[in-house]
């Protein structure tokens, strides 16, 4: 072979191979215990999903009785605020207190913006509920001292089940069950963007507005269940079928479209698509400037845009002034409609809001259709925006607590998104999720706990029992400014770039996204880049890399001679090294053919050139963890192939279940069980002392 005649040739006799033979390590291979089962595996899955181990922490005087130990250990990993609640004090309240009015102020016009852009009658991102106003009013500092009487002032609040907000309810549900203590749950502009885009497929809202905001509900249940089911069973590992590349260019499509979706409310347009692609939007956007529309719509919405990215702009490069790109929102929205309503603009074709109930709803839960013909639509809607709700609420959620300097339970984070979620979908709620950029004005704003949520929920529901009726006159290009204001930071050019240089096909993989979710719709972006990543995942598989080692000089370490081609090769031992966990059907095949054709490569060439000839073959399996059928044949292919050419093989370091698979099939008898070693350099040192110590050359 090429890459052999390329090593380094150094003579080595077996004095000096410096390797110590440890006959009992090589037994340890074959007299290892059985590997657990699938239903040993399965079990404990679900013990460790239901009886969580108790925590090691308790100080004297404070252990739970016995038989009351395990009950109370489940309930504080189900309800963290049960562990910090009591050790929480007024000083880290008072942290909480300004974090929370903080994020209110940038909470209330960004739930009514996405509301508008999930097609949502504004009191769906903000409204108000009666019960909570008394224990809001009078009772908040009771239910922080005491977290379990706040548990079932939370569970009477939901049953009276009036119109609630998305930026109300999902936030005190993740308050007691969550453990990010810096994230700010809320609706968010991409799954606003997928709800609109995937339910409005199935019912128009423009001809039926209540079927749709019912089914709007019935994803967001549904999703929360999805989430919830994914936490208990410990199957975070779905999220990560996302790939980073993928949320990049997802993320960055996803901000276009939204952008183009803003369209419609900045020049005050009436009629417009629902398609989401960007061709539609820009033939939608040329056919209605054919029509009359009023320039005062653009007018607002720029002068408001540019307001907001100033002080975003005076936020960061003034640390201690973040507080005013928190609140431009907010002051927009003031601002704005203070200025529509003294000067009538209305009048003049200036579009607003108009459509803000006041009053109290039942509860959602009647609107639930979780039979019918809309289920099976609804089910596939949830399971994409549990999955992109879950992806960002925990990439937000990490980022943040890495930080801080402690870690994020990911599988307790999404029982409790899943919980907030399935609250919010009984009262009138839709999809929450972690906001980036809420969560960095939270974070920045100093919040120390979960509470800066609960204080944020109080304030915009006393702000809005107070200033409902007052957003009658709110222009809805401001809306669409403060949407537009939050897309630059899902635009990740920087990171587009780093992709690039490191990994093409992660590259592609994102670009596959962002094309999609632009000229197709969301689903199209999310199949492409799912398409593509499990291609890549596939092609792996099938092709797995073989290699062919040699030994450092000096060392009894064994690697590549193509990665170090310093690397020794022993002529007459052919170590070769197979790089997959699983040896299987769709990659054993092709490991079968190459490694039989180098031994084959590797005879010819001795023959032709007189060099000593292969004697031994080392099959460096330590990478290999599993084994199917298919595998186990092309190894007794192998060992055929090689005993017609009178050469040894030797087996190095499989993996627990390979080497328990390959004694039942018979694969170690027909090796012997004395060429099976637990490291490569056993291996090869049993090979060369068969050749009886012959000089040999690496």
């Amino acid at each position: 072979m090429e890459d052999t005649a390329a090593a380094v040739e150094t003579p080595v006799t077996v004095s000096t191979f410096g390797v110590s033979r440890h006959p009992d390590t090589a037994r340890l291979v074959l007299s290892s215990p059985k590997p657990p089962g699938v239903r040993e595996e399965f079990v404990g899955v679900v013990r460790k999903a239901f009886r969580p181990r108790a925590s090691g922490g308790g100080g004297a005087g404070r252990t739970p009785p016995a038989r009351w130990g395990w009950a109370l250990t489940a309930l504080q990993t189900v309800f963290p605020v049960l562990q910090w609640g009591r050790t929480y004090n007024f000083k880290l309240f008072r942290s909480d207190v300004m974090a929370g009015l903080t994020l209110a102020s940038l909470g209330i016009p960004q739930s009514i913006g996405y509301a508008n852009l999930a097609k949502l009658d504004p009191q769906y991102g903000l409204c108000k509920h009666q019960y909570f106003s008394f224990v809001a009013q009078k009772q908040l500092n009771f239910l922080l001292i005491f977290p379990e009487r706040f548990l079932h002032h939370i569970f009477c609040y939901l049953l009276c089940g009036h119109r609630q907000d998305t930026s109300v309810v999902p936030p005190l549900i993740y308050a007691v069950m969550g453990t990010s203590r810096e994230i700010a749950i809320g609706p968010v502009a991409v799954v606003s963007l997928l709800l609109s885009s995937m339910v409005s497929k199935i019912v128009d809202p423009a001809v039926d507005p209540v079927t749709y905001r019912a089914l709007v509900f019935t994803v967001t249940f549904l999703a929360g269940v999805f989430q919830v089911s994914f936490g208990l069973f410990r199957l975070g590992f779905l999220v990560d079928f996302l790939s980073h590349a993928a949320i990049v260019g997802f993320m960055a499509g996803a901000a276009i479209v939204i952008g183009l979706q803003q369209l419609k409310g900045l020049l005050g347009l009436s009629h417009f698509t629902n398609s989401t692609d960007v061709v539609s939007v820009i033939k939608a956007v040329c056919s209605a400037l054919r029509d009359p529309w009023h320039p005062g719509n653009f007018l607002i919405g720029c002068s408001f845009l540019i307001f907001i990215l100033a002080t975003r702009f005076i936020g960061r490069r003034y640390k201690k002034l973040f507080w005013l790109s928190a609140i431009s929102p907010l002051l927009s929205v003031i601002l704005s409609t203070a200025a529509v309503y003294a000067t009538r603009a209305d009048k003049h074709g200036v579009k607003i809001i108009q459509r803000v109930h006041a009053g109290l709803n039942p509860s959602s839960a009647s609107q639930l259709r979780l039979s019918g013909p809309y289920t099976v639509d609804c089910a596939k809607t949830a399971i994409i925006c549990a999955v992109i709700a879950l992806t960002e609420a925990i990439a937000v959620g990490r980022s943040f607590a890495s930080i801080r300097g402690y870690k994020l339970d990911g599988n307790k984070e999404m029982i409790a998104m899943g919980c907030s979620n399935v609250a919010g979908s009984l009262s009138s709620c839709y999809v929450a999720t972690g906001s980036f950029s809420r969560t960095a004005v939270n974070f920045s704003a100093g919040a120390r706990s979960t509470v800066s949520n609960i204080v944020m929920s109080i304030t915009v529901f006393i702000a809005l029992e107070l200033l409902m009726k007052s957003l009658y006159y709110t222009p809805i290009a401001v809306l669409a400014s403060i949407i537009l204001s939050a897309l630059p930071g899902l635009i990740d050019i920087k990171e587009a770039l780093s992709i690039w240089k490191v990994d093409k096909m992660d590259f592609l993989t994102c670009l596959g996204a962002f094309v999609g979710v632009l000229f197709g719709s969301v689903e199209i972006g999310l199949a492409v880049a799912l398409a593509i990543s499990f291609a890549k995942i596939i092609i792996q598989s099938i092709r797995p890399q073989v290699e062919v080692l040699g030994r450092l000089q000096g060392t009894n370490i064994f690697c590549s001679i193509r990665q170090y081609p310093v690397a020794c090769r022993i002529p007459s031992v052919l170590t070769i090294r197979i790089d997959t966990s699983f040896l299987c059907f769709i990659n054993s095949t092709f490991i079968k053919e190459r490694i039989i054709e180098w031994i084959r490569e590797e005879v010819e060439t001795s023959d032709e050139k007189a060099r000593e000839r292969v004697q031994s073959v080392v099959l460096d399996m330590s990478n290999v963890v599993n084994i199917d059928t298919s595998g186990i044949s092309a190894l007794e292919e192998i060992h055929k192939e090689l005993a017609s050419l009178s050469i040894q093989m030797a087996i190095a370091g499989p993996g627990w279940q390979a080497i328990q698979k390959m004694k039942l099939a018979g694969v170690v008898d027909q090796v012997g069980g004395d060429w099976i070693f637990l490291t490569v350099g056993e291996a090869v040192e049993a090979c060369v002392t068969m050749q009886k110590g012959t000089a040999l050359e690496c």
